[in-house]
């Protein structure tokens, strides 16, 4: 299942990158336009790959936490770091009464894990041990990379159809092949159809991190019931306080940070928590199911 996964995202990563070379051809209207794409796709990727950490803790103010400020959290913390067998990450906290949590970093050896005040205050011990173990198994996967990612890409394309309607790199670009690179067909896929392509690759990519990190929580603490009561407050508080930022990392939260009404719905890109809460009950169903067949074995034995 995560040799599946891991080729998934490849493969929606690829798409994202071939979306930004055909409007860069599309752009400039000739094979010059291929370069250009290329080449603005491993700028972005690059970009991605050093910094993204750092822009997503920023957006939100994230402050690092010395260990002397919160000595329990910080022996949860390593506790299921040594259950998930990965290295103990940095921690911050951010300044937000919203309860929600995120992990960031380019490998386990370079990550963050950030948790907003709200949650720390809402959740009890077993509940916040499932939320970090799930943002832990973003890091052991290596989700905040790919959603990094996916995310610049994503914008790359957006920025490209904002070149495009502000005249910034078509005129200059079209003159420099000394022909007219754009038509109404370049115009209508980097404006509205590659955005949208963009937006729906994200959300298959967060959709299938989001269940397997919620799987990954389930084997760290032994306790898939935990995270189900967890993922019911935080859908319920968090709605009641969304975090208003930046849309582009929506997707590295456990929950969707975000306002579900107005223009805000357009950038959801979590999978439902009722879907969620269901799988998560399946395991433990299953779990007990097991735990029960093992019993009546060593007693037949």
């Amino acid at each position: 299942m995560a040799a599946m996964n891991q080729f998934k995202t490849l493969a929606l990563l690829a798409l994202l990158s071939g979306l930004i070379v055909l409007a860069g051809y599309l752009l400039v209207g000739d094979e010059t336009g291929l370069y250009y794409g290329l080449g603005f796709a491993a700028v972005s990727s690059f970009g991605s790959w050093y910094y993204s950490d750092q822009a997503a803790l920023a957006a939100f103010k994230a402050q690092p936490t010395p260990r002397e400020e919160a000595p329990e959290l910080f022996a949860r913390l390593e506790k299921l770091c040594d259950r998930a067998d990965i290295p103990t990450p940095t921690l911050y906290v951010v300044p937000s009464e919203s309860p929600n949590a995120f992990a960031t970093g380019r490998d386990p050896n370079h990550a963050a894990i950030a948790l907003t005040k709200g949650i720390i205050d809402l959740l009890p011990d077993d509940e916040l041990d499932a939320v970090i173990a799930h943002e832990l198994t973003h890091v052991r996967n290596r989700d905040t990379l790919t959603q990094a990612v996916a995310g610049t890409l994503a914008g790359s394309l957006t920025f490209l159809g904002r070149i495009l309607t502000f005249g910034a790199l078509y005129f200059p670009v079209a003159r420099a092949g000394g022909r007219r690179g754009n038509n109404p067909i370049a115009i209508l896929f980097l404006l509205v159809i590659a955005p949208m392509a963009a937006g729906l690759l994200r959300m298959a990519i967060s959709r299938t991190r989001e269940y397997a990190a919620d799987a990954g929580a389930a084997e760290i603490t032994q306790n898939p019931l935990a995270l189900v009561r967890a993922l019911e407050r935080l859908e319920e508080m968090g709605q009641k306080v969304p975090i208003h930022g930046n849309p582009a990392f929506a997707p590295l939260f456990i929950i969707n940070p975000l306002s579900k009404e107005g223009m805000m719905t357009l950038f959801m890109t979590h999978p439902s928590t009722e879907d969620r809460i269901k799988r998560l009950k399946e395991m433990a169903e299953q779990a007990i199911a097991e735990a029960a067949d093992t019993k009546t074995l060593s007693a037949q034995a």
